[in-house]
């Protein structure tokens, strides 16, 4: 069960290294096409929680982030046993909270880079970070590793 916090210690050194690549190659508002107008690199900082809500209120981030890692600690060692999804869900969200904590602890601040634009319906998506995606992605396979037990609990309980 432990192998899974390599999980986490990837998504963490991933977002680390990539938000240490922009803010050591990049000056804030910089913006490095990769497939223009669609994908680009845009050095931006974060001082709220996602898409800038909540700005300047650390110690709301400190209190929500060192409880979530509590409780993703303890969830994973209590329902996670024996189910992979849930364990591998659980390890992701890890890791994407502790990578941005990470930069709201050291930088007072997140340090964001994605940036997409779709110019069919002129709409910029939020600038995000590896932590963002990772953070995404745990909730999406939560949600699915969720409704999948409720189905099997409720064969089970059927037969």
């Amino acid at each position: 069960m432990k192998k899974f916090y390599g999980i986490a210690l990837i998504i963490v050194l991933l977002d680390q290294l990539t938000k240490w690549l922009v803010v050591k190659n990049m000056y804030i508002g910089e913006r490095i096409p990769i497939w223009d107008p669609w994908i680009a690199i845009l050095s931006h900082r974060n001082k709220g929680a996602a898409w800038g809500m909540l700005e300047g209120q650390m110690w709301i981030f400190t209190i929500v982030t060192i409880a979530v890692v509590v409780g993703i600690i303890y969830f994973y060692h209590t329902e996670a046993k024996g189910k992979p999804m849930y364990q591998w869900s659980l390890m992701i969200l890890l890791g994407g909270a502790i990578g941005n904590f990470i930069d709201r602890l050291f930088r007072g601040e997140v340090v964001d880079f994605a940036d997409i634009y779709i110019p069919i319906i002129n709409y910029h998506f939020p600038i995000f970070n590896v932590a963002d995606v990772a953070l995404t992605v745990a909730v999406i396979m939560l949600f699915i590793t969720i409704i999948f037990e409720e189905r099997a609990e409720k064969k089970k309980v059927k037969k």
